[in-house]
């Protein structure tokens, strides 16, 4: 069994035995989504799109995004705290391994997650109605998840507690999740708050997958938004990689 096949293993058999885990990246997303899709039910945002062809794609990217960083984030700060890490470092494992094999379960859970919450949305009480081409929702998830794992690694980083990993992330996911506009219209915010959500990588995968599944812009637009992802990528990942440890000790 190779090195990434075998991390891959690990972190799956991880995962599912955690059932906090699992409700926070499942159940409590959903649940968001269920709540909404109650509240504005039969109204309409954005000049005339259906509230929930807007909520179900907004939860969506949020729940997406969250995973990843959490997940990312804990298990890094975990495995460097435990050791695991140094004792990985000194076989001839290469980090972009253990990456890789954290980017496959992140996939996977966006993939569960999509078709949870699409199957929940698409139900005739909620009345989602996918008027987009919602085929590049795929490019958008592939992208988004890249993203926000490169973002959990600069956490998992920077943290060497499980209440500083929560602190780091929720200061950085729950803002950003209002001010990208996942659980009400951004044209309801002020012009200059935006503006500021322009350089937020949640609004670029919540924008682009509200296109895409809502119908709201076209492939153009997605292209842009699939750009917007690419860019913070790069920017995380580069940082990541500058600020990575193998061990508390160095």
């Amino acid at each position: 069994m190779t090195a990434y096949a075998a991390l891959t293993r690990a972190g799956y058999v991880a995962s599912v035995r955690d059932r906090t885990t699992l409700f926070f990246t499942f159940l409590f997303p959903l649940a968001f989504l269920v709540l909404f899709g109650l509240i504005f039910q039969g109204q309409h945002v954005n000049g005339g799109m259906a509230s929930i062809n807007y909520t179900a794609p907004g939860v969506l990217s949020w729940g997406v995004g969250n995973a990843c960083v959490f997940s990312v984030g804990f298990a890094l700060m975990q495995w460097r705290r435990d050791d695991l890490l140094r004792l990985i470092w000194r076989t001839p494992t290469p980090l972009r391994s253990l990456i890789a094999s954290r980017w496959t379960l992140a996939l996977g859970v966006a993939a569960a997650q999509t078709v949870l919450f699409t199957a929940v949305a698409l139900l005739p009480f909620f009345g989602l109605e996918l008027n987009g081409p919602w085929w590049t929702g795929i490019p958008l998830l592939v992208l988004g998840v890249t993203a926000f794992l490169a973002m959990g690694l600069v956490v998992g980083s920077l943290a060497n507690t499980p209440e500083s990993v929560a602190a780091i992330a929720n200061l950085v996911m729950v803002p950003m999740a209002f001010l990208s506009g996942s659980f009400f219209p951004d044209d309801l915010m002020p012009s200059w708050l935006r503006t500021v959500a322009k350089v937020l990588p949640l609004h670029y995968l919540n924008d682009g997958l509200t296109d895409a599944m809502g119908g709201r812009g076209d492939l153009g637009d997605i292209g842009l938004d699939c750009v917007g992802l690419v860019v913070f990528a790069l920017i995380f990942g580069l940082i990541a990689t500058r600020i990575f440890r193998w061990s508390n000790r160095t």
